[in-house]
């Protein structure tokens, strides 16, 4: 069933569990990760860029969407780093129950105004608002962050943000990255700035950037052809640690794209006589669904339907 964003990440904020939310931009992400929250009883959080949009068609997607929540697990339908005003309006009148406005690169009045305009537009449609306050390093949608714009959170500045726009969650900045070619080690997270921000927000905290990127799928996919270099992930042990202090949402992108790559060239290795796509892509779908499914135990999202 389609549920908006806020009553499903207040009670996991105050049960100290997560949501995981998965970019998809295709049917096959879609069909695994509900195989994965359907057979896990886990809330889920499927969610599209920008860049998705633009690929497949924002009444495609939501159509599929809405078909894929049709059960009785709560899905929530959220748009992810969304800029544009004009996409936030296709979004919500195509069903959207949840959006995101990332502001996180303006400066301050006038991420809080662009927030509120958005909060604004959302609260017509009975949708939820997550809004980001500090920026994220990496990649998002093939727009790279600059290094120089990459500042964590301040606690206080959260506080004043969440007054100033009315938003229902909040994106924070306490040392994760967007993408896979992301860290020459895994990172750890500045869970003491967390716990600030947490003690002066109330609010369920989102964290973006916080693949695990699993050795096993980048062996698999090195071992099929893939170039990836130095890429590495979040610790679980972190994820564990943020959830534990506010952290009700947590984005999943770079871990699914690893997983989908992964199958997908095995597959071509394989089976080289085949050509029936369905066939070709059995063994992604199977691997998103076990990554989805290894993500959900992880956060404790597992059982909470």
């Amino acid at each position: 069933m389609l549920v908006a964003a806020k009553k499903i990440l207040v009670r996991a904020r105050a049960k100290k569990y997560a949501v995981p939310a998965f970019n998809i931009n295709h049917l096959e992400a879609l069909k695994a990760i509900m195989a994965a929250a359907e057979k896990m009883k886990s809330p889920v959080i499927v969610q599209t860029t920008e860049g998705a949009i633009d690929y497949a068609g924002v009444e495609y997607l939501a159509a599929l969407i809405r078909v894929a929540a049709s059960g009785k697990i709560p899905v929530i339908m959220h748009l992810d780093h969304g800029k544009n005003l004009k996409y936030f309006q296709a979004a919500l009148a195509c069903g959207y129950t949840s959006v995101m406005l990332d502001g996180s690169l303006l400066p301050y009045a006038k991420n809080v105004a662009l927030t509120k305009t958005v909060v604004s537009l959302a609260r017509k449609y009975g949708a939820s608002v997550e809004a980001e306050i500090g920026a994220i390093k990496g990649i998002e949608d093939l727009v790279s962050v600059a290094e120089k714009d990459a500042v964590l959170t301040k606690p206080e500045e959260a506080a004043r943000f969440v007054q100033d726009t009315g938003c229902d969650s909040l994106a924070v900045a306490i040392g994760t990255a967007h993408g896979a070619y992301k860290f020459k080690g895994e990172t750890h997270l500045d869970i003491e700035r967390l716990k600030k921000i947490a003690q002066l927000v109330k609010l369920p905290l989102v964290l973006h950037g916080a693949s695990g990127v699993r050795a096993d799928l980048l062996k698999l996919a090195e071992r099929h052809g893939a170039k990836l270099g130095h890429a590495r992930g979040v610790l679980d042990a972190d994820i564990k640690n943020a959830v534990k202090h506010g952290v009700a949402k947590v984005n999943i992108d770079t871990d699914l794209r690893l997983a989908f790559t992964a199958g997908v060239r095995q597959a071509v290795d394989d089976q080289p006589q085949v050509i029936d796509p369905r066939k070709l892509l059995e063994p992604a779908i199977h691997l998103m669904a076990e990554v989805a499914m290894q993500k959900m135990k992880l956060l404790g999202s597992a059982g909470q339907k």
